[in-house]
């Protein structure tokens, strides 16, 4: 299967009702930030100019990106860009309440990864170059994390004198985590290497009803190399959370290119034999697995951040306790891991089922959007791969630190502090509003 590398065609007519409807969101959004950003300044007692810039800066990425926007893809998904704001910006506030030493860096990424979207969503080529150079791509991709098990450092312990996991490559003193852009490359390659099997994979699993084992090389091969990326990557770096996104994005990726019912069990049994062995051999996957099924006993010892979290989402209620007037900051790292406890501490089961429901809405959009690319595969299983990760990644850690499943120390898109995060974060958004804005009559060649 080839496939058309002339430049691919956006829907040409300005929508309207688009740009009205898309900044009316962006105004509520604003509204909401306003009001707590307000609320989080009196209850402190100390204004200060930074905290006011920090929504001034909001503002401008919110009014440049829907113009810019407006100008380069008139026909876009009018919910994506509007929702990625609003989420991030309730995380600048949260951070600032919980961290306010990392505000300011959080917003210094937030410009920066609007650019990055920006560049994604308007320029021609990016789609091309994941097609065209996955290959180069992925060499990328593995050398990144090659580099990490061999350099890697934690920015909270720099010295490495602890046993705190070595997940970041970092210049002076700025740090990125190379698996943030893996995830990314890791779905590009495998939705172009899906795609150019497509038509054999799907005619297999239709003669035989979609109940053969994936015996087949084009099915085994992709499901033994990711599995042996995610071991890698459990074993060097012992980063479970990472290991089990790239697995479960792969093995949606795999279930959709090919249509076996059995992959998803395949796949479930290589995890599980996987958490099996990691339990045995990793302290810190067998500290998580034992904090899961029984934190109390240790409540004021190794489970003392997961019962925090328990403690906090309790406090919090339906409407929570008020920004800046609970006490999350009793959790540790809760700007990060756990951000998620402290939204549910100030903001109650209101904020929660808000932030799920935004997230979901932002999911099945991009799902609504590989619906229109089905007639071409690589952009239809790009959407999709693109999709599951934040679905996966979200659920992941909300998840955790409610105790439904161990945690798994991955971020909260959006609101969670990270710049490496919300850098990779927008450049999704970016793909899934180009990919939104593609003319639905636009044929691959076969």
């Amino acid at each position: 299967m080839t496939f058309d590398t002339a430049p691919i065609d956006l829907q040409p007519t300005e929508t309207p009702r688009i740009r009205q409807f898309e900044r009316l969101l962006l105004g509520l959004a604003a509204a909401f930030l306003f009001v707590n950003s307000l609320a989080l300044i009196l209850v402190q007692g100390n204004s200060q100019p930074v905290q006011w810039l920090h929504l001034i800066l909001w503002l401008a990425c919110a009014a440049i990106g829907s113009v810019t926007l407006d100008r380069y893809l008139p026909g876009r998904d009018p919910l994506l860009f509007p929702i990625s704001m609003f989420l991030s910006g309730w995380g600048l506030v949260m951070i600032d309440r919980l961290a306010p030493n990392f505000a300011d860096r959080q917003t210094v990424w937030l410009v920066v990864s609007l650019a990055a979207m920006l560049l994604t969503a308007t320029l021609p080529g990016p789609l091309r170059w994941l097609r065209n150079f996955r290959y180069i791509l992925l060499v990328f991709g593995l050398l990144l994390l090659v580099a990490t098990i061999v350099l890697g450092r934690n920015p909270s312990d720099p010295t490495g004198e602890t046993n705190a996991p070595q997940l970041w490559l970092g210049f002076g003193s700025i740090f990125f985590q190379p698996s943030e852009t893996l995830k990314i490359i890791l779905v590009a390659f495998l939705a172009s290497y899906l795609a150019e099997n497509y038509p054999a994979m799907r005619a297999e699993g239709l003669d035989s009803g979609g109940r053969a084992l994936p015996f087949s090389p084009r099915v085994l091969g992709p499901i033994l190399l990711m599995w042996g990326i995610s071991v890698l990557i459990l074993i060097w770096q012992r980063d479970l959370g990472t290991a089990i996104l790239f697995f479960v994005v792969f093995l949606v990726l795999l279930y959709v290119a090919s249509g076996y019912n059995l992959i998803l069990v395949s796949g479930a049994i290589l995890i599980a034999i996987a958490a099996l062995v990691a339990y045995q051999q990793f302290s810190v996957v067998q500290l998580r697995v034992d904090i899961w099924l029984n934190p109390w006993p240790e409540a004021d010892g190794r489970a003392f951040q997961i019962v925090q979290s328990l403690l906090a989402f309790a406090a919090g209620g339906i409407f929570g306790q008020g920004v800046g007037q609970g006490s999350p900051t009793y959790i540790p790292v809760v700007h990060s891991d756990f951000v998620f406890a402290a939204l549910a501490e100030e903001w109650g089961l209101l904020g929660i089922i808000t932030v799920i429901a935004c997230i979901a809405i932002l999911v099945t959009r991009g799902m609504r959007a590989a619906v229109r690319q089905q007639r071409r595969p690589f952009l239809a299983l790009l959407t999709v791969g693109l999709s599951m990760l934040i679905a996966t990644q979200s659920v992941l850690i909300m998840a955790g630190v409610l105790k439904l499943i161990p945690l798994t120390g991955v971020t909260l898109p959006f609101l969670s502090y990270g710049g490496s995060s919300l850098l990779a974060s927008f450049v999704i958004i970016g793909l899934l509003l180009r990919l939104s804005a593609l003319e639905s009559h636009h044929a691959v060649r076969a």
